[in-house]
């Protein structure tokens, strides 16, 4: 367990970084959101107008353990840390900070619900259906998504290490062809209208508790068997 915790703590040797641009970067668009809202009326010219600025958060999230593997992965092997070890380090540093940052967007939440949108109707930190009310199911509303964005970090950095270039191209021709066969079948079946109809369907709770863990779950498996493989 202590060598787990150590692991961990190579992750968060500059806190400023790992967690600093992250939050750095969501704030400076939560700062333009605020300005846009604020000088163009937008709350009142546009009752169900939202922002997607927090996705900025979560992607920042999947780049920092991306680098979380590429470049700490060869200096655990360094310290003659096994890959198991390396990789429970890693994850429960995600897990951590996945809670962390979900109880913080649940009171930026709280904050942002009390004052009428900062004052000029912005939703910012919870727009649309993503604000459940419920303090403790909001926490997981934000932590499931943040948990399976920093399994996808890892598993893109664990693929880069394992294959290198060619193996991020390799995936992204897969991902446009599965995608683009997806479009097409669709079309082909005319299916758009069932498959839109199917997507309203699913509650809030679906899409940013159910599915989410399902993927965080299915990455981590693979995170950590391509990571067992894996060169330093």
């Amino acid at each position: 367990m202590n060598r787990v915790l150590g692991a961990a703590r190579l992750q968060l040797i500059n806190p400023l970084v790992s967690i600093g641009i992250a939050w750095a970067i969501v704030a400076l668009a939560f700062a333009v959101n605020l300005a846009i809202w604020g000088l163009a009326d937008v709350a009142t010219e546009a009752s169900e107008a939202n922002t997607g600025g927090l996705a900025a958060l979560y992607i920042t999230v999947i780049e920092g353990f991306i680098q979380a593997v590429t470049m700490m992965f060869p200096f655990a092997m360094g310290l003659s840390l096994s890959r198991r070890v390396f990789y429970l380090g890693t994850a429960l540093v995600a897990a951590v900070e996945a809670l962390g940052y979900g109880l913080v967007l649940t009171a930026l939440t709280a904050i942002e619900n009390a004052t009428n949108g900062w004052g000029v109707g912005l939703d910012f930190w919870a727009p649309g259906a993503v604000d459940v009310g419920n303090p403790a199911l909001q926490v997981v509303v934000f932590a499931v998504p943040m948990l399976a964005c920093a399994f996808l970090g890892m598993g893109l950095g664990v693929l880069f290490k394992r294959w290198g270039t060619a193996g991020i191209y390799a995936l992204t021709a897969a991902s446009i062809v599965g995608v683009g066969g997806l479009i097409l079948l669709l079309t082909w079946r005319q299916a758009w209208d069932e498959l839109g109809a199917w997507l309203s369907d699913r509650s809030v709770e679906s899409w940013t508790i159910g599915l989410p863990a399902v993927a965080a779950l299915a990455l981590a498996a693979l995170a950590y068997l391509g990571l067992r493989r894996a060169v330093p």
